[in-house]
């Protein structure tokens, strides 16, 4: 969670970031400039989150250690570390497309979109994946 929460704070700096550049210049009647914005501001938050994610990948056998000294726990760490590196690449872009969309004007849609992915998409995804696929917690 430390390791997530570390790219959640840089992307949430990109959203404001992006919110209030993207806003700036579509009130200032550039509209090229503010879809410069958007690809630039998801760019650099993707090269952030897949760096992140390498590191994660590159130290998976160790990265426990700094949290933990038992070697159970980090035998469950280095398993699971596939799956942190895929949420960090995931989650370091959502915020910032969250800011762009803020933005653009489009609060009550980023709302819908948040209510959908996390509770019609991800609630019955983890259901299904935990108990029909029996895919569980993870244990040793």
């Amino acid at each position: 969670m430390a390791i997530m929460g570390l790219l959640f704070m840089v992307s949430v700096g990109f959203n404001a970031a992006a919110s209030v550049r993207v806003s700036n210049e579509l009130g200032a009647g550039h509209p090229q400039a503010a879809a410069f914005s958007v690809v630039v501001v998801n760019l650099v938050s993707f090269v952030v989150a897949v760096g992140e994610a390498a590191v994660v990948m590159g130290l998976r056998h160790v990265i426990s250690y700094a949290f933990t000294g038992g070697e159970t726990v980090a035998n469950a760490v280095s398993e699971l570390c596939p799956w942190l590196a895929v949420s960090l690449v995931l989650n370091g872009v959502q915020p910032v497309l969250s800011g762009v969309a803020v933005g653009c004007g489009w609060q009550k849609f980023v709302a819908y979109v948040n209510v959908g992915c996390y509770y019609i998409v991800g609630v019955p995804l983890g259901c299904l994946l935990g108990f029909k696929f029996n895919q569980g917690a993870k244990v040793n």
